[in-house]
């Protein structure tokens, strides 16, 4: 069990209930409609979105974090940077990441860009230690984001047609799509770095040498998303 906890699924997993639940606490669910791990089509393959809500107030669309340690980062960088100690990981720009999203969204649906709204939620014990946008933000500061679009700008009839309409797109959720998904995130990697991508999340992967442990000394492929993935292949 103690195995399970500690993967990247289990993280993941753990962190999207988390803010599925403050969700469903704080936003009313008469005007905030719900949608969790809704993957779709894209023109290259499939892209994969961790919760969206729809309301008279536009469609928001959340990429959750759920990450230890220092978190720096702007919002033109290509990636960030999490600080864990005194180790260093870089990561995607996760606004760069739920811009895929959002612009998915536009075209599957055929929505106005001025009616979604890109949302950041930090979970775990992370600190920010840069500046952040007023939409990258920890759990309750997402909540304030949110409710702070009061204007009105879609119907109640849009706003079912809309939600029907993600419904009838997305694919079924298991297993198999989001086999699938690593697998096309595996294959872009690969195709566009020419790098080695990581046989369980997709990211990048990166020749390390080991500093302690079992792989003391020896070189090895490891996942670039470490410690959020953990993933290494070794080189014999």
């Amino acid at each position: 069990m103690l195995l399970i906890i500690r993967t990247p699924w289990f993280k993941g997993v753990f962190g999207e209930w988390q803010v599925n639940l403050l969700f469903r606490l704080f936003l009313p669910k008469d005007r905030y409609h719900l949608l969790k791990d809704v993957t779709l089509p894209t023109e290259d393959g499939t892209t994969q979105i961790d919760h969206i809500l729809v309301s008279r107030y536009g469609v928001f669309v959340i990429e959750t974090k759920n990450m230890k340690g220092w978190i720096f980062g702007s919002a033109g960088q290509r990636q960030w940077t999490q600080k864990l100690y005194k180790k260093s990981f870089k990561f995607q720009n996760p606004l760069h990441q739920n811009y895929k999203h959002l612009k998915t969204l536009e075209s599957v649906l055929e929505l106005k860009p001025d009616i979604l709204f890109s949302v950041i939620i930090f979970i775990g014990d992370s600190h920010f230690k840069t500046p952040m946008p007023e939409n990258v933000t920890y759990a309750g500061g997402g909540i304030r984001f949110i409710k702070s679009k009061t204007e009105e700008l879609l119907s109640e009839k849009q706003v079912r047609d809309i939600v029907f309409f993600i419904e009838q797109k997305r694919f079924q959720r298991g297993f198999n799509t989001n086999r699938r998904h690593v697998a096309h995130v595996k294959e872009l990697v690969e195709r566009k770095t020419g790098a080695r991508a990581c046989p369980k999340c997709g990211s990048g992967m990166e020749l390390r040498e080991g500093k302690t442990g079992k792989y003391a000394g020896r070189r090895f492929w490891g996942c670039s998303s470490y410690p959020s993935c953990r993933a290494v292949d070794r080189i014999d």
